[in-house]
């Protein structure tokens, strides 16, 4: 018999201030300083939407409203045998909370062009950073209606 396969499904936000720069954060992984967007795992009993809210708030203290799905991303980790399937959102957010602690291992939350981003291309967490960035700016915007949540108390 074959175990289960599981893929790790994460969560994703993209939001752009009024100057088009990028939420990102820049946090330690493995090691080595890197950024993503606010981003982490779908954790039991909560929607995809309440996922997105609550890692960008733990990640970066920024409440954070979805407006879209930008896209849905299948990611296979190059050096670990981990699998990821990662659904990014796009919205706006609030106001920052500077006093709430951050994730541990996220150094802070950064507002980059994507001139700025580019350059620090070395530094991306993996290659979905950019394609969902590039998603959004090529106008990828699904209804969030598309999203159904069949749980017995939803």
């Amino acid at each position: 018999m074959n175990p289960i396969w599981s893929p790790h499904v994460t969560v994703a936000a993209i939001a752009v201030d009024d100057r088009g720069r990028f939420l990102l954060v820049e946090e330690v992984v493995d090691g080595r300083r890197c950024l993503n967007q606010p981003a982490g795992h779908w954790d039991p009993g909560e929607t995809l939407l309440q996922a997105v809210v609550r890692e960008t708030l733990e990640e970066t203290g920024y409440a954070f409203a979805p407006e879209y799905l930008v896209g849905i991303y299948h990611w296979e980790h190059p050096h670990k045998d981990l699998t990821y399937l990662r659904f990014c959102f796009a919205g706006r957010t609030g106001s920052r909370d500077e006093s709430r602690p951050l994730d541990v291992g996220i150094i802070g939350p950064l507002w980059l062009s994507p001139a700025e981003l580019e350059a620090r291309r070395d530094q991306w967490r993996s290659g979905m950073v950019g394609r969902c960035i590039a998603d959004y700016c090529a106008g990828e915007r699904y209804p969030l209606e598309l999203l159904h949540c069949l749980a017995a108390d939803a």
